[in-house]
């Protein structure tokens, strides 16, 4: 069985994936969507890397989906890769921000994405 991510994204993204000109996605890792995209421990937290990078789910495709009506384009994509991007100010320090209290590190997950496995375009 195939892991899927499902992710919703603009017309114009969509065309450049089915085109083959955009060749990474990118997804800001929030409170909200941490489990979806990171690799948790029991407790709840990232599970790093010897760089202390959060290491991704792997997901074997992105089924990506246009806006959210029904009739909508919809593709599955294979995933070849993921890796994390911790986002840094011009001084090369790490961007933090407060939610609910709690210290989080602005990153992102990068997914490199491989063929084209199904379309659906209207």
């Amino acid at each position: 069985t195939m892991k899927t991510l499902t992710l919703i994204i603009k017309q114009e993204f969509f065309d450049e994936i089915l085109a083959g000109t955009k060749k990474q996605e990118f997804r800001e890792i929030k409170p909200t969507t941490i489990s979806r995209l990171l690799q948790l421990d029991a407790d709840g937290y990232e599970i790093i890397d010897e760089d202390e990078n959060s290491i991704p789910i792997k997901y074997d495709a992105i089924r990506f989906y246009v806006g959210y009506h029904k009739d909508r384009d919809t593709a599955l994509v294979a995933v070849k890769g993921a890796h994390c991007e911790i986002y840094v100010d011009e001084n090369d320090n790490v961007i933090e921000y407060d939610y609910n209290g709690q210290l989080w590190v602005v990153e992102q997950v990068v997914y490199d994405l491989g063929e084209i496995l199904e379309k659906k375009t209207k």
